[in-house]
């Protein structure tokens, strides 16, 4: 006979569940999501997000090491001056490396320009740089002479491919998704911080105390 109902319990708990969410409204500190707001406002104040920073470092590491792939090869085949002169000034598309190069500087303009410059959170930059690259590597391959002048003719064409699809990963899957969730978070502690401003300064002990003694007692009354 001591022991109360089922239901009588799940009242109770959720009484005492939904008192302790409306203490927990009543006790926000408006100072401290002002903190927040100010802390998030810094960081878009402060330029570019954590992980676009890396994103736009890995484009830049993209370009550095096609062009060292390219000038390594360059140096393998006769050396960098005479080679250099073969490849730019005498440029033939079956067996030349020095478009894949071009390729290089180009995804990194655009990317650099779109993503850095102008901030872009959209995916219609890098899904061009990656179209096109795609592209005219696959049609490299294809038509040209590069299989017959030794490892580089395999190698960087396909760095050049995995290195522009790794770009397009990290940011469909790394830079766009954090950012929007940052922004949501913000846009939360804002919404928090205004209806912190509309409660009033909180309920007194005393008043708390007899609000969960008139709660534990109603589903006694109700019985």
């Amino acid at each position: 006979m001591n022991h109360l109902p089922e239901d009588m319990e799940n009242a109770l708990t959720g009484s005492q569940s939904s008192h302790a969410s409306l203490r927990n409204i009543h006790s926000i500190n408006p100072t401290q999501l002002m903190a927040r707001i100010e802390s998030y406002e810094g960081r878009e104040k402060k330029g570019i997000s954590d992980v676009r920073r890396t994103f736009c470092l890995f484009v830049t590491f993209d370009l550095l090491f096609v062009t060292l792939l390219w000038i390594i090869e360059l140096n393998v085949n006769g050396g960098i001056e005479n080679t250099l002169e073969k490849e730019v000034m005498q440029y033939d598309y079956y067996s030349s490396y020095f478009d894949i190069f071009l390729l290089a500087v180009f995804r990194f303009k655009v990317l650099i320009l779109a993503y850095a410059v102008c901030r872009l959170r959209h995916w219609w930059a890098i899904a061009l740089t990656t179209a096109v690259t795609s592209a005219f590597l696959l049609a490299k391959v294809i038509l040209s002479k590069l299989f017959s002048q030794g490892a580089f003719g395999y190698v960087l064409p396909i760095i050049s491919f995995i290195l522009a699809w790794i770009e397009t990963w990290f940011l469909d899957f790394k830079v766009l998704p954090q950012e929007a969730e940052e922004e949501n978070r913000l846009l939360i502690v804002q919404d928090a911080s205004e209806r912190a401003a509309l409660i009033p300064g909180g309920l007194s002990d005393g008043s708390e105390e007899a609000e969960e003694k008139q709660d534990s007692e109603k589903p006694l009354l109700e019985l």
